[in-house]
């Protein structure tokens, strides 16, 4: 069973959504501002964390980023209908996904079904594919799907779910060029609609985490008007 953490300083919210979660069979435990969720999480975490982004003590912005120091779990943010602003930065500070407010609980349900869906195919070992399990080497790069741990030059970097699938997706086959829908297909559920924001967001985020540890990081060419492209240094 699947923990699932709710912060929101709506407590209507917080009991609507906690009893549709509980109804598809999750364990699910609700914050009313970011400061007591942090607390909590710091003593256990949760197997995924659905933050709103205005709450008082500490915003979901400010709980993202503490979040993403220590934890590439998914994470889901609820932002205002309007506000485009919320869903562009929250998505480069590491969430994975977003959710318009008001938002159909069925919509956010099977964004969260989707999510898990992908962290448990980059850690299955014996009952995924054994080619899939194998780690790959891409020059400089090196990745491990069983571990979800990411190697480029030596060095460690720390990935979310869905940076580390578009990654993937990119260096399997150097030189080719992947579309955004087609990067939509690997890092996102049938069932999810993301626009070309969405993608090029966390692209721009995996680059910043890989320039973190490389100055000179440039193995991810995007290619205007067509797609994105991962070349072998």
């Amino acid at each position: 069973m699947s923990r699932i953490a709710l912060v929101d300083d709506d407590r209507n919210i917080l009991t609507s959504v906690a009893m549709t979660l509980e109804a598809e069979g999750f364990e699910v435990e609700t914050f009313n501002d970011g400061q007591s969720a942090l607390d909590a999480f710091n003593k256990r975490l949760p197997d995924m964390a659905v933050l709103d982004i205005k709450m008082p003590r500490m915003d979901g912005m400010d709980l993202l980023q503490r979040l993403r120091q220590k934890t590439s779990m998914p994470i889901i943010f609820l932002t205002s209908k309007d506000d485009e602003i919320d869903e562009v930065l929250g998505l480069r500070m590491g969430a994975d996904d977003y959710v318009k407010k008001p938002f159909s609980q069925r919509l956010l349900v099977e964004r969260i079904r989707a999510l898990l869906r992908r962290q448990e195919v980059i850690a299955a070992d014996d009952a995924g594919d054994v080619e899939d399990s194998k780690v790959m080497v891409r020059g400089e790069l090196s990745m491990d799907p069983l571990r979800h741990a990411v190697v480029w030059k030596g060095r460690d970097v720390s990935l979310t779910v869905t940076e580390f699938l578009l990654l993937q997706a990119l260096a399997t086959r150097p030189g080719f060029v992947k579309s955004r829908d087609q990067l939509m297909d690997v890092a996102y559920d049938d069932q999810v609609y993301v626009d070309d924001r969405t993608i090029d967001s966390h692209i721009k985020r995996l680059r910043k985490k890989m320039r973190s540890v490389d100055d000179e990081f440039s193995a991810i060419e995007t290619l205007y008007g067509i797609g994105y492209r991962y070349n072998e240094e």
